[in-house]
């Protein structure tokens, strides 16, 4: 039996397995959400029973929230990421940084690009900033595209899960996630540096990854400069032939300089920041160059072929697919980006504050197969956000805010699928909330104008969108709160949404785009329960997502793994549920049972949406005793059956990682040590949410040892 037909038969094995063996997702979430419901009452008779028990956690504001609240005020669920867990969780992606979080997942793209995905939705519907700022690169495009910013160097990473086009427009329809960083200083050093330094190195993708950060600063002025180095092999994969995915491996490099002038009102600062970036694109196959479409039909290899639409369950999976033509494509990237960013109190008579954001960004990347380039993308473009929080009116405090937005795209060479366009969008934007006893409240809305000219002879789009939201928190009892949130979001049609046309290798796919596209309109109600503070905290969240015209790549045909797709707007809905509870036993130990589903549908029972992520349940302990801590956590993935058409079902799967840390202090310097082991059963796991799941599973058995100091 060759490796091929082992890694064939194994992935259906583990489908029959599945099969046989399958608890639904929402069935087998039902212990969670019951869990969690009891827990309030329970959590409420100890800490009645013991008063000694009310621990209080600092709070953890949400800076992507322009009013400032922490993360037990906001009305729509919110986790950030920082500190030690940041540390000890931080991938080479922002997606696989982020996967664990309760309600997201990545869509990955072997080694090298992963983007997240919030309740089942990811670009165009889920914005990256760089704190606060758009991130002006390609992968709102296309899943191999990676996502420009480096968490390896952030501070902290907030994830706003649900409508958020309030804030930062249609293209955060579905959450928004800001990756703060430090490269424009916000204060002078009190001893007038401060370093860090990161070293770590992994066994199943060989990663060799290496960052220093360095603020320095006198009087009014400080500097901060830093870079991160990183490079990763093929990661191995079990059950799979070779034992690596060809294609997975990355190298990246990315230097900043940073000056701010600091004053005890506010700061002024800019940053310059170069990345550049090499990575391999798995799943390629030079078969399908010439597929073109007949009407809704694909033409491939000189003749048509059958239509067969049979069962999708076996269809999708076969790993026979060489690169006998060069090897294996790949995607070299540069990034040159210009950072603005600026806080001042009391700037002028009835605000307290203004904050700037601005960000002026030169991409390119060019898809590389057998030394010559196929496709070269560019990007230039800027980003201008300001914010303006006024004084109490009548005991409304808020935010007004305008953003404006110029994208020049265009991508050139023999498989180049979208024309140039320039795009300009501006919005104007009001928060405003009220605090009432135990009742906080708070209502807002945003216009945004969108117009996308592109070249040749296609017709130019011009649209408008208007958002609005209301919603409310009460604080029903000594640390509980319930948060509903009901929001009306538009989001504007993109470029490639409108105008592809051609073959996209890279996701083996025709792409048609749809020039008579129109807005999207969704309706979105949230409910949120928490309790904060005690032993027992925990978080529990349900949601329903209604669209009219919801904009989706709909598959028309599909011939072995390449698919014809084409821009389609139908009516859509998503319902879903996420949570986490955890419990302190002892000062030195900790649980928690945490859990995700989501269901994404065309209404009328037309069908399913693709890739949408399976749900998910696990465990988690913690411990932490003197200078050590550690914790492992079990997570159950499982299949995911609620297919669209043309798609083919995901066996469920078993994750299990752990870390074990020590930290202590040498003179001025802190330090850490870790070491942290992912998917330690080494199990073959394929991720539903991904483009090219079926040709490209998930990493196997991973050990990582780092070190990190702080100065």
């Amino acid at each position: 039996m060759t490796g091929k037909t082992q890694g064939r038969q194994g992935f259906r094995g583990r489908r029959g397995m599945a099969r046989a063996g399958r608890i639904g997702g929402a069935r087998a979430l039902k212990p969670l959400v019951c869990s969690l419901m009891l827990a309030a009452p329970v959590a409420q008779a100890e800490t009645e029973a013991d008063p000694s028990r009310n621990r209080t956690l600092a709070p953890i504001t949400v800076s992507a929230n322009p009013l400032g609240l922490d993360l037990n005020s906001t009305m729509l669920p919110a986790s950030v990421l920082e500190g030690d867990e940041l540390v000890e969780r931080r991938a080479g992606t922002l997606g696989e940084t982020l996967k664990s979080l309760p309600g997201v997942n990545s869509d990955t793209f072997g080694g090298g690009a992963s983007r997240p995905v919030i309740r089942g939705q990811t670009a165009p519907r889920v914005k990256v900033l760089s704190d606060g700022s758009e991130v002006m690169d390609a992968s709102g495009i296309s899943p191999d595209h990676a996502v420009t910013v480096e968490p390896l160097l952030a501070e902290r990473i907030e994830v706003l899960r649900g409508p958020a086009t309030l804030l930062y427009g249609g293209g955060a329809i579905g959450g928004v996630v800001n990756v703060v960083d430090k490269k424009v200083p916000t204060a002078v050093p009190e001893k007038g540096v401060e370093m860090e330094a990161e070293l770590r190195g992994a066994t199943g993708t060989k990663e060799r990854a290496g960052a220093v950060g360095i603020t320095a600063g006198e009087g009014q002025f400080a500097v901060r400069v830093e870079g991160m180095k990183r490079r990763t092999s093929d990661y191995d994969v079990p059950d799979w032939p070779g034992g690596k995915l060809a294609g997975s491996y990355s190298e990246s490099t990315q230097g900043t300089v940073g000056m701010s002038w600091i004053t005890p009102r506010g700061y002024v600062g800019l940053a310059f920041t170069h990345l550049e970036s090499k990575y391999g694109l798995p799943g390629h196959n030079h078969e399908y160059e010439g597929c073109h479409p007949h009407g809704t039909h694909l033409h491939c290899g000189g003749h048509d072929h059958d239509h067969d639409h049979g069962d999708e369950d076996e269809e999708g999976h076969d790993h026979d697919h060489g690169h006998e033509h060069g090897g294996v494509p790949y995607v070299k990237l540069r990034s040159n980006r210009l950072d603005l960013r600026a806080e001042y109190q009391d700037p002028f008579a009835g605000f307290e504050k203004i904050r700037v954001r601005g960000g002026l960004t030169d991409y390119q990347h060019e898809e590389i197969e057998g030394g010559q380039v196929g496709t070269r993308f560019k990007n230039k473009g800027y980003d201008l956000r300001v914010e303006l929080q006024h004084k109490p009116v009548a005991g409304w405090r808020g935010v007004i805010g305008l953003q404006n937005a110029y994208s020049d795209f265009r991508a050139d060479g023999e498989e180049a699928f979208l024309p140039r366009s320039r795009t300009r969008s501006n919005g104007l934007f009001v928060l405003e909330e009220y605090q009432l006893n135990d009742w906080r409240f708070e209502v807002g809305a945003r216009q945004d104008w969108q117009r996308i000219a592109p070249s040749g002879g296609a017709s130019r789009s011009s649209l408008s969108g208007t958002s609005l939201s209301a919603a409310a928190i009460w604080d029903f009892a000594p640390q509980y709160s319930v948060a509903l949130s009901l929001s009306r979001s538009q989001r504007l049609p993109t470029a490639q949404e409108l105008y592809a046309d051609g073959v996209h290798l890279a996701t083996n796919t025709y792409e048609l785009g749809n020039s008579g596209l129109g807005r999207e309109t969704s309706r979105n109600i949230d409910l949120t329960l928490r309790k904060h503070s005690g032993d027992t905290t925990f978080s529990a969240s349900v949601f329903h997502n209604k669209v009219k015209n919801y904009i989706y790549a709909n598959t028309l045909d599909r011939y072995e793994d390449f698919r014809l797709i084409e821009y389609t707007q139908r009516d859509a809905e998503f319902t879903g549920v996420e949570g986490e509870l955890r419990h302190q036993f002892t000062p030195v130990f900790s649980a928690a049972v945490f859990g995700d589903y989501v269901r994404g549908k065309l209404t009328g029972g037309d069908g399913n949406l693709p890739r949408i992520p399976a749900a998910r349940a696990g465990l988690r302990g913690n411990v932490k005793w003197q200078q050590w801590s550690g914790g492992i956590e079990y997570a159950r993935v499982f299949s995911q059956k609620d297919i669209a058409a043309y798609e083919s079902s995901t066996p469920g799967y078993n994750l299990v990682n752990a870390v074990v840390a020590y930290r202590g202090r040498y003179g001025a310097t802190g330090y850490e040590v870790y070491l942290r082991g992912t998917n330690l059963l080494n199990k073959l796991a394929y991720n539903h949410a991904s483009f090219i799941s079926s040709v490209a599973p998930l990493p196997g058995r991973s050990v990582m040892l780092g070190m990190r100091l702080t100065y």
